[in-house]
């Protein structure tokens, strides 16, 4: 009888396990999950979408992709439905914990830093920041509110010159757009956005002790529709898989 008690007791113990075991592979990454995320990560992030959505098939990605500035104000005041945010800079970040609305402790998960983009070829000949001060050339920049934005400023105030642009873009995205199309001789972009435009334009570089490093940071939202799946995905960014994709795109790791 003994060792018939013995039996049970321990078939019992196995299926608990087993079916915890069930529990945790049940898909802590099922169903929908709308990530808020700064334009600039737009190719990255889909890559890194499609590969979560491999791993997890039960899980189904969205994007919205835009101004970190725009994102954050979506969530703090009109409430939208976003399980993950993913800023390119601290300041909207600190925005959305200020307003109680982080799920998660913001981590950085990498980093970035500013290009002056030119059309191809650098037709006119632009070396340096100093030479968006000519008011003969059409300098493009995000708004002073968007990260891209207040980073130039910050680069312009640190090299010295006074350079007013002749358009201020919603993202960085519309500044890349404005020089590709040859609507604009000169914009302040990330340097990853002037990879991504490959064939359509350069870069020019600019030095290190007048640029800007770009932290971005990435949290679950509190409100989070989907939070097992949000948490995940943040987990799938920080991780090698992560970290792989935007290596490829030419973000750096967190310092």
């Amino acid at each position: 009888m003994r060792g018939t008690h013995r039996n049970l007791f321990s078939a019992a113990v196995l299926l608990v396990l087993v079916s915890a075991c069930g529990e945790d592979d049940g898909g802590e990454s099922t169903g929908a999950l709308t990530v808020f995320a700064a334009a600039s990560l737009a190719d990255a992030f889909t890559e890194i979408g499609d590969a979560f959505m491999t791993d997890d098939p039960d899980a189904e990605v969205t994007f919205n992709f835009a101004a970190s500035s725009e994102l954050v104000t979506q969530i703090n005041e009109g409430g939208a439905p976003a399980d993950v945010f993913a800023s390119a800079d601290q300041n909207n970040m600190t925005k959305l914990a200020d307003a109680g609305n982080n799920g998660s402790v913001p981590e950085v998960f990498a980093t970035n830093s500013l290009e002056i983009i030119v059309e191809r070829g650098n037709p006119l000949g632009i070396t340096g920041v100093v030479d968006l001060a000519n008011d003969d050339l059409i300098v493009v920049t995000c708004a002073p509110e968007v990260p891209c934005g207040n980073y130039a400023q910050q680069t312009f105030d640190a090299s010295g010159v006074t350079v007013t642009p002749d358009s201020l873009e919603e993202n960085v995205r519309a500044v890349v757009t404005k020089v590709t199309a040859g609507e604009a001789d000169a914009g302040i972009v990330y340097k990853t956005d002037v990879t991504a435009a490959g064939d359509g334009a350069d870069g020019v570089e600019i030095p290190a002790d007048i640029n800007v490093i770009a932290e971005y940071p990435i949290a679950v939202t509190k409100d989070a529709p989907n939070p097992e799946a949000a948490r995940a995905f943040v987990a799938f960014v920080l991780g090698d898989a992560g970290q792989e994709v935007l290596a490829e795109y030419g973000f750096l790791p967190p310092d």
